[in-house]
């Protein structure tokens, strides 16, 4: 009986190599259009902030120190909880430690923190070591407990509940700038008087008013922006 030869019969592509490579050139604008959608609506919280960012600078771009935008929202709070203008604290701030980038945030006369607080100011002039100008002699474990500064009748403030009222703290220390503003007349629009209180001098209200007035005419735009980026 004779051998048959059979030959397997090869089935044809469901697509030709010639179809496979115009499909992949078709769809390959489709792809990089789909990626690159994708990527700006994953990347559009980040260019919001650039450009609300890029937004704030242009704002202060007249004033000799920017306002960190980080510390808007403090003032703000702090404004709000004890009723006296943010940029009130936001000038103080300026002043006193120009928006805490001084190397060392404490004065030669011993005042400390973030808004340069006395020792006896902040803890409150009723402790037993508290006269002359305010260094005081008081334990460091007192000069941080709130439980003391109520019972020496100071103004520093644990603004974020952390049982710890401290003057380097930056939003203890801005709540308790709130806190003693408010108490000299702040709130109730005595901005001269409470400011003196604050420093006793002339030229250091003078400094406070003219950082005040400055931030107050752009107060809005940068409490929208901040509120916006937030």
């Amino acid at each position: 009986m004779a051998n048959k030869t059979f030959k397997k019969k090869q089935k044809k592509p469901f697509i030709s190599p010639a179809k496979k490579l115009f499909l992949i050139i078709l769809l390959l604008p489709v792809s990089v259009t789909v990626y690159f959608g994708v990527f700006l609506v994953w990347d559009n919280l980040n260019i919001s902030t650039l450009f609300q960012r890029e937004k704030a600078i242009n704002i202060q771009d007249h004033f000799d120190i920017e306002i960190p935008e980080e510390y808007i929202p403090i003032y703000i709070s702090a404004g709000e909880a004890y009723e006296v203008p943010w940029t009130l604290l936001a000038a103080h701030h300026r002043v006193e430690t120009r928006f805490s980038t001084m190397e060392q945030l404490i004065s030669p006369a011993g005042a400390e923190g973030h808004m340069q607080f006395m020792p006896c100011t902040f803890v409150g002039w009723n402790h037993p070591t508290c006269s002359g100008l305010g260094e005081g002699e008081i334990p460091s474990d007192e000069k941080t407990n709130p439980k003391i500064i109520e019972k020496y009748g100071g103004y520093g403030v644990d603004a974020n509940g952390d049982g710890v009222a401290d003057p380097y703290d930056i939003e203890d220390a801005i709540y308790s700038a709130a806190n003693y503003l408010s108490k000299s007349g702040a709130s109730d629009g005595k901005l001269r008087e409470a400011i003196f209180n604050y420093n006793h001098s002339e030229e250091y209200v003078e400094d406070i008013l003219y950082y005040f007035h400055l931030y107050e005419e752009v107060g809005e735009e940068l409490v929208q922006l901040s509120f916006n980026h937030s």
